[in-house]
């Protein structure tokens, strides 16, 4: 009896052993090679930071609800860390990527394996660097497909990812150093991109230009992500409506518009129907970008739709149609349009009972000059950015780390639910006294299972603009925005709980504000900030830690053994 015991337990470890291999043989493995590669663009050539020599990186291919691991081995001259925008990493933060935040960066030489959990996101996300502004080269799109390439639409002939982007002659390490050693805005871009393309309408960028073939009669999914560093674009193309069915990995209510308003963070799944005559025709894409007095790029990329078949092409081709640079009305009036799908089989739950509350201001701020810089802001100053009036600052050990080993004296936990001062946010003028923040590092504790609608409330402080606002680890409803100053009694009541977008960023529009709702059932350090750079750079940005629930499954798990040393 004894024999037959141990035999069977022995037989039940190599069961168990055997299991375990095949589940780890299961987990699909990734290679993200960072490198320094040559590209020339724009009549010159450069050294910029690439993943597997790409510029985009390489599109990840994954399932819905998959788990994979992208070992990520930095062979370049700097640090660096990268995050899966829009992947909510369920309990797992460790993997989720921005610098100083959930982890320190991978260091030249290093290499760290990052375990990337898929859980409820179906559609388009992305991948980008999120140390400095390396994210102006390392990025590329995610596309995660439903269960058995079941669409809520017909399926289509193709998906074709189309990656916005932005070029500048110069390397971007010294235009970010530049940029912070003046205080003030950075030089702006050269050149916008479409999948890597300046297109024809640059000097020597005729043969940089993407095409798209298409079959007459045959519908693409085309999956659009902004990675520009610093602007909201508007894209059309010339003569084809567009039918918007996704964003942020979520399906929408189909959407049939000329144009989009994509914001830097933002990724939107489109149907494009190919049936107009064989011909070319432009893809376009162009900033829009509302600050008063502040630079923009104002040139325009372009890429071919070009129809198969034999024909003489029209000559030359026009551009499509696309809003003013500043048409702020044109730029709401698309993202105000979007609904969840929130059919049967894509059911939604938006949160109806509210157990926090939390009022977030996001402003252009000035502070005091440094010795040794420029500051050629306002006065001698130089130009910051904050979240209820905290100009955020980086810490020098990862705050994921610290809160999970209670390290002391790395952040506070006191940020504040409202701003300390409430006044009229959004006038022509302000005393002075109000554009200066304070400075520090704090963080904003939930409890498991909250309930939250966090209002972001835009202000006209130095420059009013918008604010594509990204919360990590979580999707959210946007229920409501608006312009002016957010009104408790009366805004609320034209907010829609029936079928809000589902999204990761949310553009605040200028001089507005906009309202979302989220459940906090994901524990762990969870970053929020504006996606474009130079208000990242300048402190717009806080964290929360939401608390370990009760069970295993409301619980934090631990860390990989290869996290990268501080």
């Amino acid at each position: 009896m004894l024999s037959i015991m141990k035999f069977s337990v022995f037989q039940i470890l190599v069961f168990l052993l055997f299991s375990s291999f095949l589940y780890c043989q299961a987990v699909v493995r990734h290679t993200f090679i960072v490198q320094d590669t040559e590209y020339t663009k724009l009549c010159s050539t450069k050294t910029i930071l690439t993943v597997n020599g790409q510029f985009p990186g390489p599109t990840l291919y994954v399932n819905k609800g998959e788990t994979i691991i992208v070992d990520v081995y930095n062979k370049a001259h700097y640090n660096i860390t990268i995050h899966w925008h829009g992947v909510k990493q369920p309990r797992y933060p460790w993997s989720d990527g921005p610098e100083f935040i959930t982890q320190c960066p991978i260091r030249p030489g290093q290499k760290f394996s990052q375990k990337v959990i898929f859980s409820t996101e179906e559609g388009t996300l992305w991948w980008h660097a999120h140390s400095d502004w390396s994210r102006a080269t390392v990025h590329g799109a995610i596309v995660v497909y439903p269960k058995n390439k079941n669409y809520p639409f017909p399926k289509p002939h193709a998906d074709v990812p189309i990656v916005f982007g932005e070029w500048w002659k110069r390397d971007i390490v010294e235009v970010y150093n530049e940029f912070l050693h003046s205080g003030t805005d950075p030089n702006i871009s050269d050149a916008y991109t479409i999948n890597g393309h300046p297109g024809d309408l640059y000097p020597c960028s005729k043969s940089d230009t993407f095409k798209l073939m298409v079959n007459y009669g045959k519908t693409y999914l085309l999956r659009l992500v902004n990675a520009a560093v610093g602007d909201i674009l508007f894209f059309a193309i010339k003569n084809h409506q567009l039918t918007v069915v996704g964003t942020d990995g979520s399906y929408t209510k189909p959407l049939k518009v000329d144009y989009i308003t994509i914001s830097p963070g933002q990724t939107i799944d489109v149907l494009l129907e190919a049936n107009q005559p064989l011909d070319h025709y432009y893809m376009a894409a162009r900033v829009y970008s509302s600050a008063d007095g502040v630079e923009y790029d104002n040139t325009t990329t372009t890429a071919i739709l070009q129809y198969n078949g034999k024909y003489a092409p029209s000559s030359p081709s026009p551009l499509p149609y696309l809003p003013y640079y500043n048409d702020t009305s044109a730029s709401v009036n698309f993202t105000g349009r979007l609904k969840s799908l929130a059919d049967e089989n894509h059911p939604i739950n938006v949160p109806l009972n509210v157990s926090t509350n939390l009022f977030f201001t996001v402003s252009v701020n000035t502070l005091p000059c440094i010795e040794g810089n420029a500051c050629e802001g306002p006065n001698g100053t130089r130009l910051s950015a904050s979240v209820n009036n905290i100009s955020f600052v980086s810490p020098s050990i990862d705050i994921l780390k610290a809160y999970y080993l209670n390290i002391s004296d790395v952040y506070s936990n006191k940020f504040p639910s409202k701003p300390p001062l409430f006044f009229d946010f959004t006038a022509d003028s302000f005393p002075s006294y109000l554009e200066t923040p304070k400075q520090a590092t704090k963080v904003k504790v939930l409890e498991y299972n909250t309930t939250v609608e966090l209002v972001f409330q835009g202000t006209n402080l130095l420059a009013g603009t918008d604010h594509p606002m990204h919360l990590h680890g979580y999707s959210f409803y946007v229920v409501g925005w608006g312009f002016g100053n957010y009104d408790k009694e009366k805004d609320p009541l034209k907010y829609n709980l029936v079928d809000p977008p589902l999204q990761n960023t949310i553009a605040v529009p200028k001089n507005g504000w906009a309202a979302i709702r989220f459940k906090a059932i994901n524990p762990g350090v969870w970053f929020m900030h504006c996606h474009l750079e130079r208000h990242f750079s300048w402190g717009m940005e806080m964290a929360f830690i939401i608390k370990n629930g009760e069970g295993p499954k409301g619980k934090m798990l631990p860390p990989p053994p290869d996290m990268p040393p501080c």
